[in-house]
């Protein structure tokens, strides 16, 4: 078939349409040339219609992406829907995920990180919206390792800009225990162990507070410590029937794993509420001991803020009371020190144990490793001190009068 026109190169006019390999040509019949290509193929829109669009905008460039984005969509739909998430956080973790798929950092990346892509999205809207939300719990719905799902996150969280909110220790308690089996009576779990949730989740977060006043959940992980927590409150409101019940056992009720540092975090607990107990004047006639304290954790919590400023003093007062003991040049010994004179060291040490000791941190309480001094370079230890300043430094030597005078005072009292 003949077309109006005529050929760029040879001028001649016989142009014709040709079907080269069934893809239309408009061909000069004079010189071969090919003015125009034909469409490979088309969207299922036009092709409805008979219509030829560019191969950019037709099914075989945009096929295998779809599908992906499909999958990846559905995924991540259906998890909203296994998590009761709001149409929202849906849209949103949707949206996340589009942007992850175009972004050229995720194109490359394994199958299996794609998979936890749609996990992250999810991970980042609840904590954007202050949903309490574990990583925990989306890998286990995701069947997925919990470093891997975590690399995959942090990778989401730089390429993308995305601001992401730490989770409240009070959040994390509650979705912690959401996942307990305690809270209904089946067959596995006795009568007595059966516990109401809402007084469950009251105490453990009273002693998750007193824990985090006490320094212990500072540098540690939360799971553990609320772990512990959890089992002292649920022994602490039945503990007629409970206290037999050990630790190992209580998780495997609950249905929850045992971290291995939560028999340290739950030490420390009952180590602290044993010293609190120790300044409740109605518990000075009980022989405390690591059972019986459990069941005066309701009295403990109450009056918390006065046991521990009776049971704990801070670090410049041990320092002033050591002071003190030991005396200074003209004043009497202490009694501690008295007492050891008069051949009774052990009435000293009772001295000091019943005294309150520092509110400090367990690791420098009861250190295990000494720290070892690094062995000064050749460099440093060339070092006298009497190296000359140079100009761009001597600002920072240089004193203001107020300083000047400082000095001099301090200087006079020595």
């Amino acid at each position: 078939m003949a077309a109006r026109g005529s050929c760029p190169g040879c001028g001649s006019a016989a142009l014709v349409e040709d079907a080269h390999y069934a893809q239309q040509q408009l061909v000069c019949a004079a010189c071969g040339c090919v003015l125009a290509e034909g469409l490979l193929t088309t969207t299922y829109t036009e092709e409805e219609h008979l219509r030829e669009v560019a191969y950019s905008q037709s099914t075989g460039q945009k096929e295998q992406l779809s599908r992906c984005l499909q999958r990846g969509i559905r995924r991540v739909q259906d998890l909203c829907k296994v998590l009761q998430l709001p149409t929202v956080f849906e849209e949103t973790a949707v949206s996340y995920f589009q942007r992850a798929l175009q972004h050229a950092s995720f194109h490359l990346v394994s199958l299996e990180k794609k998979e936890l892509l749609g996990g992250c999205c999810i991970f980042v809207t609840c904590r954007q919206h202050n949903w309490p939300l574990t990583m925990g719990t989306i890998c286990s719905l995701l069947y997925a390792k919990q470093e891997l799902f975590a690399s995959v996150y942090l990778s989401l969280q730089k390429e993308l800009g995305l601001s992401v909110p730490a989770l409240s220790l009070a959040d994390l308690v509650k979705t912690h225990l959401n996942s307990f089996q305690l809270f209904r009576h089946t067959a596995d779990i006795p009568a007595p162990f059966v516990e109401d949730k809402e007084k469950m989740v009251a105490r453990t977060m009273q002693i998750v507070e007193l824990a985090s006043e006490t320094w212990l959940v500072t540098g540690r992980h939360p799971v553990p410590i609320i772990t512990a927590a959890a089992f002292l409150s649920w022994q602490s409101l039945q503990p007629a029937a409970r206290l037999t019940c050990t630790f190992t056992r209580f998780c495997k009720l609950a249905g929850v794993d045992l971290p291995p540092p939560a028999h340290l975090r739950l030490k420390e607990l009952l180590e602290i509420l044993l010293r609190m107990a120790s300044k409740l004047s109605w518990l000075r006639v009980f022989n405390m001991d690591k059972k019986t304290v459990v069941k005066h954790i309701g009295d403990l919590l109450q009056h918390r803020i006065f046991l521990l400023k009776n049971a704990f003093c801070l670090e410049d007062e041990e320092q002033r009371a050591t002071a003190l003991s030991e005396g200074s040049p003209g004043s009497p010994p202490a009694a501690g020190g008295a007492a050891q004179e008069k051949g009774c060291p052990s009435e000293g040490k009772r001295q000091r144990e019943g005294s309150p000791r520092p509110l400090l941190p367990p690791c420098l309480i009861n250190p295990r490793k000494r720290l070892r001094t690094a062995a000064l370079s050749a460099s440093d230890s060339a070092i006298t001190g009497d190296e000359p300043i140079s100009d761009s430094e001597i600002e920072q030597y240089l004193r203001g009068p107020e300083e000047i005078r400082a000095f001099r005072k301090a200087k006079a009292w020595q």
